[in-house]
């Protein structure tokens, strides 16, 4: 198991001025950091690679689908295939980071909504986008994890279960789910069997806490949720995903209206300890 930090605590674009956090994140103990590729080239993304590796951390990308324009299940042929050229572009970044996993909810734009669930030529339309951007992940060495969110913010996939079943439609090898743990304290019937009967096509997991504040001070069953993952032969990545205010912009993204931590740092180390006691609670 590795753990990992999301930086959206922080900023949607890590750049320079963000390479001291860093420091911090190694300092108390973390294997690596995850960033968001919502923007930039791949030689930015070499810059930072460059910056990891001075200071002995390993990453994980995560990516969204921007708008409308780029939906790979829109009827819309052009919509398609300018997702496709939008997945290649993260996958090209994730490559030049030196990350071998890309995660996130690339299946829809976020926020939007048809009136009604998936329908099945929306799951043949995405899954021939899927398709081709795994083809394309796997001639890079990498692997993707694909995200379900909310009811609030997409319909496409809800639940561990409907990113199982579409998964496996795709047939992609190196396509698998991410499960994170805010979204399935609001999704799941039961948060922890979705673990157990789906443990296959786990390939990535969020550790958010059910308020996206501190991991550890809410209701989320940390040690039913690392018994279920590590006695299922989970060994991946356990990354912190956790939302503040520092940036009015992304704080008005991610919906976060009070001070949800203590501080940052409250977040980062309460978040590893957890993950480190946890773990091993659960061996």
């Amino acid at each position: 198991m590795k753990a990992g930090f999301n930086t959206l605590l922080w900023t949607p674009f890590v750049t320079e001025e963000h390479f001291h956090l860093f420091e911090k994140l190694r300092a108390v103990g973390y294997d690596g950091i995850e960033l968001e590729i919502f923007e930039g080239h791949p030689d930015h993304y070499r810059r930072v690679a460059r910056a990891l590796a001075d200071h002995g951390l390993q990453s994980t990308a995560v990516t969204i689908i921007p708008d409308p324009e780029h939906n790979p299940i829109s009827p819309d042929p052009g919509h398609r295939r300018a997702a496709l050229d939008h997945l290649k572009w993260a996958i090209d970044c994730t490559a030049a980071l030196g990350s071998e996993l890309l995660c996130g909810p690339f299946y829809q734009p976020l926020g939007a909504f048809s009136g009604q669930g998936p329908t099945e030529e929306e799951r043949a339309r995405g899954a021939e986008v899927h398709h081709a951007a795994a083809e394309m992940a796997a001639q890079a060495g990498i692997e993707l994890a694909i995200e379900p969110l909310n009811r609030f913010e997409a319909y496409f996939v809800n639940t561990i279960a409907d990113a199982a079943a579409y998964v496996r439609r795709v047939g992609q090898p190196n396509l698998g789910v991410m499960y994170d743990t805010f979204h399935a304290n609001i999704e799941e019937k039961d948060p922890i069997a979705c673990i157990t009967a789906h443990i296959d096509v786990i390939r990535h997991v969020h550790v958010s806490e059910n308020d996206r504040g501190t991991p550890g001070r809410g209701h989320v069953p940390w040690g039913e949720t690392f018994q279920a993952l590590r006695s299922g032969g989970y060994d991946g990545w356990l990354t912190v995903e956790a939302f503040g205010r520092t940036l009015p912009e992304l704080a008005a993204t991610t919906c976060v209206w009070r001070d949800l931590s203590g501080s940052d740092e409250e977040v980062y180390t309460e978040g590893l300890r957890l993950i480190r006691e946890g773990w091993a609670a659960a061996g």
